[in-house]
């Protein structure tokens, strides 16, 4: 199910619509670097393309960690 999660960004509230597993996924990055899930999704926002949305930006990233621990785990 996609939801709309509300987060704090440089001081400003923003939302952006996830699907559960996405959020999920999410916060276990969060956990795993030990950060708080507003730093992930500040440092997500910052390294977006003008081309993706907020949303976007956060699939492609927990794609990229998926396949960043993917590929430490055939080394």
């Amino acid at each position: 199910m996609i939801r709309k999660h509300s987060v704090t960004i440089r001081g400003h509230r923003t939302s952006f619509s996830l699907e559960d597993e996405f959020w999920d996924a999410l916060q276990a990055i969060a956990a795993d670097r030990n950060i708080a899930l507003a730093a992930l999704v500040t440092e997500i926002d910052e390294n977006r393309g003008p081309e993706n949305n907020l949303s976007s930006a956060a699939r492609l990233h927990v794609l990229n960690w998926v396949k960043s621990v993917r590929a430490r785990q055939t080394d």
